[in-house]
């Protein structure tokens, strides 16, 4: 629906924007580009151009205007060169000052001549007034025919549309040469054939004597324009006299004459090379097929294949467009179905950019809560981490669980809701701190919380951040015990007092995405992480909150008073374990008794009412609880 309502949306702008000037100013642009690629060949009886140019006028020695007796003599001259028609794109509106030659030119014209006339619009604050321009009634009289060499420039000073006019120059002009020619019924535009001096041109003074400077029977048969055209074509920067910017002129800058351009439409009409202009609900069509067209590429999703195949598509517009053109002389824009492509693709792809940000943003803030951030973030820039496997590295891995969580459940078996409430009271304070102390929590099990540190990203205080991580949870239980106490008074009723132990190793593990291939966690696999496990559990045996392994020690001895308890064998391995726990500060001399007593205990010279036990006790009165269940096994 999203994308469908979009579809609808660019193709209504553009449809209205297709109505604008500035819009079809940038269409009939394409046009000019397309109708250049390969444009027609000039027909082999194009007109012939007669150039009042520079050297005619450096040969004849007279500034323009010339005499109209000069113009005369070339009317004779071509009709004795067997000329079929003969056509002047120069208007004689105004009398000549000697009227001689305007004798001489009324003695020279007939029917095979066609005289340029001129219509003009002239807006004014009052009105719209229509002046047409054409030449001297003796001139006429001779038998020769007026057209009208008027042009019709589009907004940007460009010419690109056929004259319509019955009587317009090239229309006359074909009609005196003998040369059938249908106009068309509608607006066309006009096919050009080339740049400036395209067509066959000679200069004005060589048309005089044509004996003496062109070959035999160059004018035979053939039908003449004469008109100013410039030896050099002018700029369009710098403009000329009766010289208009078409469609080569965006490739080469320079203005056609207008000589060139009545011979231009002439070979139009005569050889119906014009270009019929699609009409407007032709390129609302367009458009739509440009918007199906992208609806079709990005209904799936978007990415670099949308890219790879826009262009491509981009690329049929055009030449589909240039087929049209130049096959079926119709002329339907690419700019409508192209813009409606982009703007669709890239509106979709800016959707979906949007969602996928929205959809990562929300992900990162749901995985957030199971997750390290470290791993979040690296997941989220890089998701192709998101397969099976693993790495070997050394981890600290940590595992704390609630002491006497059978009694709470059964305590609380007919309110599970205070009792789901109490688990997640307990678990937000402790996962808060591994989160902050840079550690992953793997998973909760119950009310256990497994996590680990080194991992993804390197930690080399591993050991010391876990440990510490561990102390600050078990500072944490004592502020969530007081505010239970708290609560529990406000209701009298007896308080829940929750205690865990936390088992802490280090050692080497295979860490990555473990599971299937449908369903997989971020987690860590090995023996250490089996003896962080069974160091969680042996905890209360020895009356300590925190167990931690012989590597561990190793690692974090710089930083906390650590003691060890005993060396163990846990269940399921065969090989003696020694076992630390961490204490709050105490003097030095204290833990050297206690190293000593330990290796006694080692050495099985230890008895239950050794005098080291009271000292200690008194020493360290955190291990007061261990210092008994080693007693109590003496016995």
């Amino acid at each position: 629906m999203r994308l469908a309502l979009l579809a609808a949306t660019v193709t209504v702008i553009l449809s209205l924007a297709s109505l604008t000037a500035p819009f079809s100013l940038i269409e009939l642009r394409s046009f000019d580009y397309l109708s250049t690629l390969t444009p027609p060949p000039v027909p082999a009886d194009s007109p012939i151009v007669v150039a009042i140019d520079e050297p005619s006028m450096a040969e004849i020695g007279s500034q323009w205007p010339w005499p109209r007796a000069l113009h005369a003599r070339l009317t004779e001259a071509l009709r004795a060169a067997g000329a079929k028609a003969i056509a002047f794109d120069v208007i004689f509106a105004e009398p000549a000052a000697d009227p001689a030659n305007d004798a001489a030119l009324a003695a020279a014209l007939g029917p095979d001549v066609v005289l340029a006339g001129d219509e003009t619009l002239i807006k004014t604050p009052q009105a719209d007034q229509f002046v047409r321009t054409e030449p001297l009634p003796e001139f006429i009289a001779q038998g020769a025919r007026t057209g009208i060499a008027s042009v019709h420039l589009s907004g940007d000073g460009t010419l690109r549309q056929l004259p319509l006019y019955t009587d317009g120059f090239a229309a006359q002009l074909a009609e005196t040469a003998g040369r059938t020619h249908p106009l068309p019924t509608e607006p066309a535009l006009l096919q050009m054939l080339g740049p400036a001096r395209t067509y066959q041109t000679v200069s004005y003074y060589q048309a005089l004597d044509p004996a003496q400077f062109l070959p035999p029977g160059f004018f035979r048969d053939r039908v003449v324009i004469v008109g100013l055209s410039l030896q050099n074509a002018p700029t369009l920067a710098a403009g000329g006299a009766d010289a208009f910017a078409t469609a080569f002129t965006v490739h080469t800058g320079h203005l056609v004459a207008g000589a060139e351009i009545q011979a231009t439409i002439f070979d139009n009409i005569v050889h119906g090379l014009f270009i019929l202009r699609a009409g407007h609900p032709a390129v609302i069509a367009a458009t739509i097929l440009g918007a199906l067209l992208a609806v079709a590429l990005v209904f799936r999703a978007t990415g670099w294949q949308t890219a790879a195949l826009g262009l491509p598509a981009l690329l049929l517009f055009v030449a589909a467009s240039y087929a049209l053109l130049r096959y079926g002389q119709v002329f339907v824009s690419p700019v409508g179905p192209a813009l409606s492509f982009l703007f669709v693709v890239s509106g979709q792809a800016a959707l979906d950019y949007a969602a996928e940000r929205r959809s990562r943003r929300d992900i990162t803030r749901a995985f957030s809560r199971y997750l390290s951030p470290a791993l979040v973030e690296r997941l989220a820039h890089d998701p192709s981490q998101l397969k099976l496997g693993g790495e070997r590295r050394t981890l600290t891995i940590l595992f704390c669980d609630v002491r006497g969580f059978t009694t709470i459940s059964e305590a609380l078996k007919d309110d599970p809701e205070q009792l789901t409430t109490l688990i997640n009271r307990l678990l937000t304070p402790l996962s808060e701190i591994v989160l902050e102390s840079g550690g992953t929590i793997d998973k909760y099990i119950g009310d256990c919380l497994m996590a680990f540190w080194n991992a993804p990203l390197d930690d080399p205080h591993h050991a010391s951040n876990a440990v510490g991580a561990a102390l600050k949870m078990l500072e944490a239980m004592d502020v969530l015990n007081a505010e239970l106490r708290a609560e529990a008074e406000a209701r009298s009723t007896k308080p829940q007092t929750l205690r865990i132990g936390i088992g802490i190793n280090t050692g080497d593990c295979v860490v990555g995405n473990m599971g299937s291939s449908r369903r997989f966690d971020y987690s860590v696999l090995g023996d250490s992480v089996n003896l962080a496990s069974r160091l969680e559990g042996e905890s209360k045996n020895y009356g300590v909150p925190l167990l931690i392994g012989e590597q561990t020690a190793q690692m974090s001895g710089a930083d906390f008073a650590i003691a060890e308890l005993d060396s163990i064998t846990v269940k399921g391995r065969t090989t003696l374990s020694p076992v630390f726990t961490v204490l709050r500060p105490v003097p030095a001399e204290a833990l050297a008794r206690h190293a000593a007593l330990v290796q006694t205990k080692y050495a099985g010279a230890l008895s239950a009412d050794d005098p080291a036990f009271a000292a200690l006790e008194g020493d360290i009165p955190q291990l007061q609880p261990y210092y008994q269940a080693i007693r109590s096994r003496l016995k």
